[in-house]
Order: structure tokens, then C-alpha cells, then sequence
């Protein structure tokens, strides 16, 4: 074996060090050269005010980061090799993932005790997070017919509440932001008289239950009590409508087709100065009723305070106050002097005025969010909706907790339940309206697509079981009321 002199080691090691300090210069290949060749010339030729050094070195920079992406492109290759090489190892051991039956919920498993705990878990994830997306596209039954069958549109803003009168001449009322107030004809889709007598949005309408009479709250601190006379048109014979299913057609488009200037009813009678004007609140009155038996009314504030007052008088008989925050809604049950508010401080409180010489309170704290609204149904129930998307169901004999819960995709606005048949009517900021039962089934949801239905939120609900033409009512923030058909008796009997 040759022996290395000393001379030469030295000489060796002298060598090794120049080179550990000479400039490391990248091998590359002839394709890379030429293609930077090709760069630095299209730069010589580009006009720039950078100094042609500078525009050389920005281009070595911005190669080297070409280099340090194509370098993760090949580690991104190479874990899915890696990938796929552990499950044909999994395949190998008896475990099998297809995506078709994936698709339908199932899961095969056929492994030892370790991967068939991992092949459970993702069985049970994915039947929990699919069960609520079937669940919100479940179609209802096709006898279940939801017609729309008339337009109300005339209003120049959004349409907050919505009211049908409980003595003939039946017809619909309307309260918009645009400051006025509507009364029209169901059949024909007419309006027969507009209240002008408020300076700020007219928020909530309630018709007298004998007399021909209206209740309107404004954003002008006021609600005013005024009289109306209306003559039905003739009506004209309905035109052949198409009946639509009650099923889930989902459609997310923001077209707007109200957007544009709507032309007011020009015929349409005015009234501009109320019979009664009740003054008292020092915030936007956003709600008022009328109390059993039409003597009294009750105010709902952004002042924290609900109102109760005389219509004869028109003097403040009771000052509501205990809501930390401002009022929502109130409601006045058909037949008991029982009142609840409703507030943005999450609760609703049941006042109970049977006693004239003593009234009581009961707050229920049931929700996460602002309460909309919540009414009283016929009998015993109290029914809430909230900004939390849920619905809740009370009983008034044992209010602690809701004896039925609904959950929804959407924040809840001012509902309505049937007076015959109990359904409720959900109507939804994200512009859909369902219907659902007391026990919390669901049983509808009105179509709604670019061509019919509302295109904005939609803002309240009324019934009107009794009429023949139109039993639901709904109106939102996209300036029109709709009239809708619901076949109730086919909606319980798919139930």
C-alpha cells in the first residue's frame, strides 16, 4: 500500500483550505443557462429607469425563489407517494376506502382492533355532519301545495309588519319605512287607503278587534289610533296559477329586482291626521296592540319601556319598565289581559293585567340573542323567536323551560301560529319562510327562487285562516306583502 510524504499532505491540505474559501458557483444545466441568458437579454432590452446591475441581481432573486417553489413542488410529490404507499398498506391489512359508498355513508371496515376504532370514528364524524345537511334538504311531500297568489307592491322601502283586519270588510295592512302605512284589498291586490299622518318609519300596524280602527307604531316617538272606511273593488278573476311544491329549492342569488324606483298607487285615497296620538316614550316605538276587548293598547319602546294606555283617554295607565335593553316587539294575548315584550336583552317578560289592582311579571331568560318577537298562540303556549336562529315553544303553566325547541339556518323575525291549526310561520333574514308545528316538525318551506318570492329579508308573517284566496301573508325588506295559498290540510296529513 503506497505511504503519502509529508511534503505532499501539506501541500494537500494547503490546496483544501484555498478551496474551502474560493466562492461556491452552482452547477447548472445548459437549458437553465440559456433560458437566464435569454432573461438578462429581454432586460436589456426593456426601457427601465433601475440601473442594469440592480435589474440583473432582481432576477437572480426572483430565480431563486422559482428554485425554492419547484423544490416543495417535489416534496409535495413525494408525500403523496408516501401517501399512497400507506394506504396500499391499509388496503394490504383489509382496510378499504371507496369514495362511492363514502358518498352514502358508509364505511367498510375490516381491520384489526387499532384501525377499526379510526375507521368508527370517521364513520361517526361523517354521519354527524352530514345528518344536518340532509336533514335541510329533506323535500317536503308534492301534496303539500304552497301557492303564491298575489303581490301587494307599492311601497317605496322596506315593509316591517304586516296586519289583517278581524271585522269586514277583511283587508291587509302594511307598515313601511318609507313613512306610511296601507290598507289593501286581498283579492285584487289594490291599495284602498294610505296613512300619512307619521314623520318617521311606521313599524308595526294592529287592526281594532270590532271597530274600523288601526294601531301604528312610528320611529317618530308616537302611535297613532286612526279611523278607516275602504270599499272593496271589484274582484277580477284570478289567473290560472301553476302550483308549486312546498320543497327546498335552494337558491343563494342577490338579485334584486326591486331595487329600482316603485311607482306609488296614484288613485289611492290618503288619510293624514290620526284620531289618537299617544305620547309618552322618549325612543322609536317599535311595536303596539290591542288589548282584549279593544279599550286599551300597549307600546313597545327603544326606550326600555312598554306602554299601556286608554284609547278613550288616551292617558298612560301603566309604565312597563324592567328591560335592560331596548324593546323588540309586544303582543297581547286574544282573550286574557296577559302582555309579553320582548327585548335585545335576550328575554321576554309575561305582564299580567287580570287583576286590575295588581299586575305581575315573569321574565324568561330561554334564548342567546336579541328576541325578535313572541306571541301567544290560542290556549296556553307562547311561542319566541331570536336572533340565536331558534324558535322556542312555552307553556304558560310551567314556563321554566321551552316543552319544544327549533333551530334554524337563519336569525328568526316577527312570527305568527294559526289560530285553527297551530302551524307557525318563520320568516328569515336570509329571505325564506317556514312552516313548522308546536312539537317543532317541520313541515314547509315556501319556494323562492328569482322569479316568485321574497328577494330581501323578510320581516313578519300573518295569518288569515278564514280567507279563501290568500291564508298567509309575508312581507319583507324588498318593498312588497305576498299573499300565499297553503293547502294546511295536506301539510298535516304528510306530517
Amino acid at each position: 500500500m503506497p505511504v503519502e510524504s509529508g511534503s505532499s499532505a501539506a501541500a494537500r491540505q494547503a490546496k483544501q483550505k484555498r478551496k474551502s474559501h474560493s466562492l461556491s458557483i452552482r452547477r447548472t444545466n445548459s437549458t437553465e443557462q440559456e433560458r437566464s441568458g435569454l432573461q438578462r437579454d429581454m432586460l436589456e432590452g426593456q426601457d427601465s429607469k433601475l440601473p442594469l446591475s440592480l435589474r440583473s441581481n432582481l432576477l437572480d432573486l426572483f430565480s431563486q425563489i422559482e428554485r425554492e417553489f419547484e423544490n416543495l413542488y417535489i416534496e409535495n410529490l413525494e408525500l403523496r407517494r408516501e401517501i399512497e404507499t400507506l394506504n396500499d398498506r391499509l388496503t394490504a391489512d383489509g382496510q378499504t376506502f371507496e369514495g362511492a359508498d363514502l358518498a352514502k355513508g358508509a364505511l367498510k371496515t375490516k381491520a384489526s382492533h387499532s384501525t377499526s376504532q379510526l375507521s368508527q370514528k370517521l364513520k361517526t364524524t361523517y354521519k354527524a355532519s352530514t345528518s344536518k345537511i340532509v336533514s335541510s334538504f329533506k323535500a317536503t311531500t308534492s301534496r303539500a301545495v304552497c301557492q303564491l297568489v298575489r303581490e301587494y307592491v307599492g311601497h317605496r322601502d322596506g315593509i316591517w309588519d304586516l296586519s289583517v283586519t278581524r271585522t269586514q270588510p277583511v283587508v291587509l295592512g302594511t307598515a313601511s319605512a318609507d313613512h306610511t302605512a296601507m290598507l289593501w284589498s286581498i283579492e285584487t291586490g289594490k291599495c284602498l287607503l294610505k296613512y300619512m299622518g307619521h314623520q318617521g318609519s311606521v313599524n308595526s300596524i294592529k287592526f281594532h278587534p270590532t271597530e274600523q280602527m288601526a294601531l301604528t307604531a312610528s320611529g317618530d316617538q308616537t302611535a297613532h289610533i286612526w279611523r278607516y272606511m275602504v270599499q272593496l273593488p271589484t274582484p277580477q278573476p284570478v289567473a290560472d296559477i301553476a302550483q308549486t311544491p312546498c320543497e327546498d329549492d335552494v337558491d343563494f342569488s342577490d338579485k334584486d329586482e326591486a331595487d329600482g324606483e316603485v311607482e306609488g298607487p296614484n288613485d289611492c285615497p290618503s288619510v293624514r291626521v290620526a284620531t289618537t296620538t299617544l305620547r309618552s316614550h322618549q325612543g322609536v316605538v317599535i311595536a303596539a296592540d290591542w288589548l282584549v276587548g279593544g279599550k286599551q293598547v300597549v307600546t313597545a319602546s327603544w326606550d326600555r319601556a312598554a306602554n299601556l294606555y286608554d284609547v278613550e283617554t288616551s292617558e298612560l295607565v301603566h309604565s312597563l319598565t324592567g328591560h335592560d335593553q331596548e324593546l323588540t316587539h309586544c303582543c297581547t294575548h286574544p282573550t286574557q289581559r296577559l302582555v309579553v315584550t320582548s327585548s335585545r336583552d335576550t328575554t321576554f317578560r309575561l305582564w299580567d293585567f287580570r287583576d286590575p289592582s295588581i299586575h305581575s311579571v315573569n321574565v324568561f331568560q330561554g334564548h342567546t340573542d336579541t328576541v325578535t318577537s313572541a306571541v301567544f298562540t290560542v290556549g296556553d303556549n307562547v311561542v319566541s323567536g331570536s336572533d340565536d336562529r331558534t324558535v322556542k315553544m312555552w307553556d304558560l303553566k310551567n314556563m321554566r323551560s321551552p316543552i319544544a325547541t327549533i333551530r334554524t339556518d337563519s336569525a328568526v323575525n316577527r312570527i305568527s301560529v294559526s289560530v285553527n291549526q297551530k302551524i307557525i310561520a318563520l320568516p328569515h333574514d336570509n329571505r325564506q319562510v317556514r312552516l313548522f308545528d308546536m312539537s317543532g316538525v317541520r313541515l314547509a318551506r315556501l319556494p323562492r327562487s328569482n322569479r316568485q318570492g321574497h328577494r330581501r329579508m323578510v320581516c313578519c308573517s300573518a295569518w288569515c285562516e278564514d280567507n279563501t284566496t290568500c291564508n298567509l301573508f309575508t312581507c319583507g325588506f324588498d318593498r312588497q306583502a305576498i299573499g300565499w295559498n297553503i293547502n294546511i290540510p295536506a301539510l298535516l296529513q304528510e306530517k
